[in-house]
């Protein structure tokens, strides 16, 4: 009974570990098409790289995790002196943006 449980337990860890190489690879890519994204879209007044240009743009660094849905109004409705990105960049493309600022913040 104990080495069909080892077995069992081994077979489970080892169809686990491909799933979780390709959910890490599909997360990578995301972060990669965000960086992307970004250099096209957002650099320009967030700076190079997600280094903040000046006083007068946010540091996206400084988003947590749970501030999401004001990233995504932002992004979509403008805020203050940024214009709004509705009908330019899709919903995809935010969802790339938030996993590359995400990857990049300073409180992970």
């Amino acid at each position: 009974m104990l080495r069909i449980s080892l077995l069992l337990a081994v077979a489970v860890i080892a169809g686990a570990a491909p799933r979780a190489a390709l959910a890490q690879d599909q997360d990578q890519a995301k972060i990669k098409a965000g960086a992307e994204t970004y250099a096209t879209y957002c650099s320009t007044c967030h700076g190079d790289d997600l280094v903040n240009t000046g006083p007068t743009t946010f540091d996206l660094r400084k988003l947590k995790a749970d501030e999401r849905p004001r990233f995504e109004n932002s992004v979509t409705n403008g805020k203050k002196q940024m214009p709004p990105w509705k009908g330019v960049v899709s919903p995809e493309q935010i969802d790339q943006l938030w996993s590359y600022i995400r990857a990049n913040a300073y409180e992970k």
